[in-house]
């Protein structure tokens, strides 16, 4: 460890701990977001909370999954691009290959009762996953009673108001800015100090990887990647003479919706579906909810449903090609321009963001979007546990303002159980994802059998 005590983690040592992570990326951004702090934060000290924190902030504001763009530029931050590459690429992979996977075995064999068992011990073990994400995040970011007031009033405009994400985030950014501006030292003492008794990271701060942005530079990322991006798409087109088929259909849809995901998975999921379903047919209305479940229950950001919806969509409409190749060939390019641009909006953005890192009013503005993540997250932990501790809900408000609640008949008795046992795991043994994960697993398989 004495490469890391001076400033630099070995790539190897670093992609062996993005490999670790990969594989424990169930629970949506939440958890996901939670597995790297406890991880890059807690255990291996490379990053700093107010490192972590900052980054996070950023990532929030873009479009496209929030966790996986956060981890890019973590890993750019500890190596650089070749870093950030890594760490993005592992960080999906094994959500692409189970899903995958389970796609294929959908298809081929229909609901079984081994699999349903699976996920129902899993999908309740998620929702403790994601209230320990809660705690573990608010914890450490609402260090001020102003910024716990912008949390909850971030929870209430998502679950109550219905409010648009991206209003919901820049809002707290402005406020937190105006604040900063008002009464400085509210915000400076929120994001300036770190939690006392803890120790400091092993990395100092300015030891970290930096770039200096310029015109030649972001040319030269915006034209490598953009080719890149396009390149599937084109050859889809080609392949297809020009006609529309299920792969350029699939392309240009994804591909767009990856410029446009604000406002988190559930939010674009509802677009998704939509347009999947009713306008292009390539799956039901019941197949999407199953798809969404699989990705609940697979590592990897919730958004890889499309993933599924692309492998149905293809496997129903293949053209000239062999079902079982075209829906392959659908899932994975569908993957591709979809996770793409990710990698485009940190690499070119990640060296303006550290160099603002020390200006008072972008750190107040960053600090109110904190803020207001941990709302969102207590807002995702809310959707999550009322559709899985219960098969009905409704919404009780006005017209379209209401907050989500469960059919208390409705409950499923199976979910409070496992639920039960995985927060007794995680915060009384303090066991570790994986194993929690394993555990549930096989008790909701049991459930299933009796």
């Amino acid at each position: 460890m004495t490469e890391t005590r001076r400033g630099v983690v070995p790539l190897r040592e670093s992609t062996k701990a993005w490999f670790l992570i990969s594989l424990q990326t169930f629970g949506g951004p939440a958890g996901q977001i939670a597995v790297m702090q406890r991880t890059l934060v807690d255990e291996r000290r490379w990053i700093g909370e107010r490192r972590f924190l900052h980054a996070l902030s950023y990532c929030m504001l873009l479009p496209g999954p929030e966790a996986q763009q956060l981890a890019i530029y973590t890993g750019w931050l500890l190596n650089g691009w070749i870093g950030g590459l890594i760490a993005g690429v592992l960080f999906v992979i094994p959500g692409v290959v189970a899903l995958l996977a389970l796609s294929w075995l959908y298809v081929a064999q229909g609901d079984t009762t081994v699999v349903a068992g699976i996920f129902l011990g899993l999908a309740p073990a998620v929702v403790a996953i994601v209230i320990q994400a809660v705690i573990r995040i608010g914890g450490r970011a609402l260090r001020h009673p102003v910024l716990v007031w912008l949390a909850v009033a971030a929870f209430l405009s998502l679950a109550v108001l219905g409010l648009p994400f991206p209003l919901v985030v820049l809002g707290s950014g402005a406020v937190g800015w105006l604040i900063g501006r008002r009464w400085p030292e509210v915000m400076a003492g929120a994001v300036t100090a770190d939690k006392e008794g803890e120790d400091p990271p092993l990395i100092p701060d300015e030891a970290l990887h930096h770039a200096r942005p310029s015109w030649r530079r972001n040319l030269t990322i915006l034209c490598i990647g953009v080719a890149l991006w396009v390149a599937p798409v084109g050859l889809a087109v080609a392949l297809s003479s020009g006609s529309s088929n299920v792969f350029t259909d699939q392309a240009l849809f994804f591909g767009g919706m990856s410029l446009v995901s604000f406002g988190g998975a559930y939010a674009v999921l509802s677009y998704v579906a939509q347009a999947a379903v009713t306008h292009y047919g390539w799956l039901s209305a019941n197949e999407m909810v199953r798809g969404l479940a699989l990705a609940e229950t697979t590592p990897g950001p919730l958004i890889m449903v499309v993933q599924f919806v692309a492998f149905l969509g293809a496997y129903r409409d293949p053209g000239g090609l062999d079902p079982w190749v075209a829906a392959v060939l659908a899932s994975l390019l569908t993957v591709w321009v979809t996770f793409v641009p990710c990698f485009l909006f940190i690499l070119l953005g990640a060296p303006y963001v550290e160099r603002l890192r020390g200006s008072a009013a972008l750190s107040s503005a960053l600090t109110g979007v904190t803020a207001a993540v941990v709302g969102v997250i207590a807002n995702l932990a809310l959707f999550f546990a009322v559709h899985t501790l219960f098969s009905r809900t409704s919404m009780v408000g006005w017209d379209h303002f209401g907050l989500l609640v469960p059919t208390w008949s409705s409950y499923v008795w199976e979910a409070f159980v496992v639920t039960a046992l995985a927060l007794v795991l995680i915060f009384k043994l303090r066991w570790s994802v994986l194993r929690t994960l394993g555990v549930c697993a096989l008790a909701g398989l049991a459930l299933s059998l009796i």
